[in-house]
């Protein structure tokens, strides 16, 4: 027979074992939900600036649809955002300098670039609400007199690129356009409100 205390030293390091065994396990479980937290933040961002871009679009549609009377002044000749300048005029255009519809459709284009660019969003005097390497396009499709109005931006990580009738942005975001996201609308002039 044993004796009580010689039982007690054969396991004195036992519960330190059991506590470190825990606390591994603990390390490992909260590692993996650092990494669901990494991928929550990624999503959240990326349904973050589909959102915008969807209001960047239905707000070019209502411009479109408020001056349908010249919506051909709405075809830029090259996309409107991140690299490009603020625009003067539109080559598909048939009003003068000076009528006020092209006037307001060149006003209205401005105003879709700089939103492109993040100014409803100020830090001070910089602009931080762009949704990343936003472009906007609006196109025309001469047979069916159709409008389609695109903003294409850069997602976090490689996925699937956009559908092949959206061309927005294609060749801005990679070779190969994985990194592409876009969102396009179609208008046909005078539905648009």
């Amino acid at each position: 027979m044993q004796c009580p205390t010689a039982a007690r030293r054969r396991q004195q390091g036992a519960t330190l074992i059991e506590v470190l065994v825990s606390l591994i396990i603990l390390m490992v479980g909260l590692l993996g939900l650092i990494g669901v937290m990494v991928q929550s933040q990624r999503a959240q961002l990326e349904s973050y600036q589909r959102v915008q871009a969807l209001l960047l679009v239905q707000d070019m549609v209502a411009r479109i649809g408020t001056n349908a009377t010249a919506a051909d002044c709405y075809v830029p000749a090259a996309t409107v955002g991140t690299s490009s300048a603020v625009l003067t005029a539109t080559p598909g255009c048939a009003l003068p300098n000076t009528d006020a519809r092209q006037v307001r459709a060149l006003s209205d284009l401005n105003e879709w670039r700089n939103l492109l660019l993040g100014s409803a969003e100020l830090s001070g005097a910089n602009s931080v609400g762009a949704i990343l390497g936003a472009r906007g396009c609006i196109t025309k499709n001469a047979t069916t007199g159709v409008f389609q109005v695109s903003v294409a931006w850069q997602g976090v990580q490689a996925a699937g690129a956009p559908p092949a009738g959206i061309t927005c942005g294609t060749g801005s975001y990679g070779t190969d356009d994985a990194q592409r996201r876009a969102v396009s609308v179609t208008v046909l002039p005078g539905t648009a409100s």
